[in-house]
């Protein structure tokens, strides 16, 4: 049973599986004092982070007072006390524990390698409270350990390679960075490109100017441009320079210093238009390349510059690739399921015995994945 008694409200709910005993001839239980400060915010509003909690937790959860109760056997207690602890830490740094922040705390927890990420320095407290930027109280962070590697990776690398499936915050991340460093004044500049591929030469079939033509293969970056700055400093900032969205193609002959330059969508360059853009470094600039491998838009079956660049820079030094996976989605939770359904297309396409022992009427037996388990 759920329960919890703050200022002299007594809150209770049923468990999904009522049926079961609370005790069992094995279990164990534990006691977790928590500060007041910090007991609404773990709880959630109506108790819905103490009940996403639950749900995804084997031991059994009561809240008296300011003190949790654990029940269950011994792993699935002592691991449910390493969410709480992560939850409460969050919620004395002032942060919302979020359902999401349930959900995301328990995948890491679950994780093969979580010891050693909490060793150094990447438990989900750490994790989901580091602030990239904030504006207007809306605050941008890594959701995810992948994603925080990532972030970190970016302070640390001059070339940086976020690969990865829609929708894990590869391009949005690194926006975010360029706008911190841009404010911080480590860079004068920031240089947002995409290829314009999927237009191709058909471009002069488009209406309007050629700026007009290109600009709705542009658009995204617009729009996290402007989930991170003030609209009306944005037009500002690109007539003076300081940021330029532009295609591709654009780049070439040109050297970039002092300069924040991200490529999004690089599935879609050839090796020859990667190796263009990555020489474009100048002095105190700092590039970020972002794709799908997934998602190639080339015509007539061209290599993609992103597929091949990892193997061509094996070895060279101030170069990370960060590989982000459909378990850092940060969309709707269906694009992670989207994503997976898609790789298992795929890959029994490219191996005929598996097409043929799929089912024909109705979807693969593991599209359904247990989730929040260890």
């Amino acid at each position: 049973m759920l329960g919890g008694n703050i200022g002299g409200v007594t809150y209770l709910g049923e468990r999904k599986q009522a049926a079961q005993p609370l005790t069992r001839p094995d279990s164990v239980q534990s006691r977790m004092a928590v500060p007041d400060a910090a007991l609404l915010a773990l709880l959630g509003s109506r108790d819905e982070s103490l009940r996403a909690a639950e749900d995804l937790l084997d031991a059994d959860v009561h809240v008296r007072g300011n003190e949790i109760t654990f029940t269950g056997e011994p792993g699935d207690v002592a691991f449910a006390e390493r969410v709480f602890t992560e939850l409460v830490t969050l919620a004395e740094r002032g942060q919302h524990v979020s359902v999401d922040a349930v959900r995301r705390t328990v995948e890491m927890l679950a994780g093969g390698d979580a010891d050693e990420s909490a060793r150094i320095g990447e438990s989900p407290a750490e994790v989901l409270s580091l602030d990239i930027l904030s504006r207007r109280g809306k605050t941008i962070r890594p959701k995810t350990l992948n994603q925080k590697r990532y972030v970190d990776a970016i302070d640390s690398h001059t070339i940086v390679f976020g690969i990865g499936p829609a929708g894990t915050g590869k391009t949005y991340l690194a926006m975010a960075k360029a706008v911190q460093a841009l404010q911080a004044k480590m860079i004068n500049r920031i240089i947002l490109t995409r290829p314009a591929v999927e237009a191709g030469e058909r471009l002069g079939f488009l209406p309007g100017t050629l700026f007009e033509k290109i600009d709705p293969y542009l658009r995204p970056l617009y729009d996290a441009l402007h989930d991170m700055l003030d609209p009306e400093s944005i037009p500002k900032l690109m007539a003076a320079g300081t940021i330029e969205v532009a295609p591709l193609a654009y780049m070439r002959g040109r050297t970039l210093n002092d300069a924040f330059i991200i490529l999004d969508e690089a599935q879609n360059t050839t090796p020859e238009q990667m190796k263009m853009f990555l020489t474009r470094l100048g002095f105190g600039s700092k590039i970020v390349v972002t794709g799908d491998v997934t998602q190639v838009d080339l015509p007539g079956g061209s290599r993609s510059g992103l597929a091949v660049v990892r193997d061509i820079l094996f070895g060279v030094d101030d170069v990370h690739f960060s590989e982000l996976t459909s378990a850092d989605v940060v969309r709707h939770r269906l694009v992670a399921d989207i994503v997976d359904a898609y790789a298992r297309w795929d890959d029994s396409e490219r191996r005929p015995d598996l097409r043929s022992a799929a089912p024909r009427n109705g979807p693969p037996q593991d599209l359904h994945r247990r989730r929040g388990r260890r």
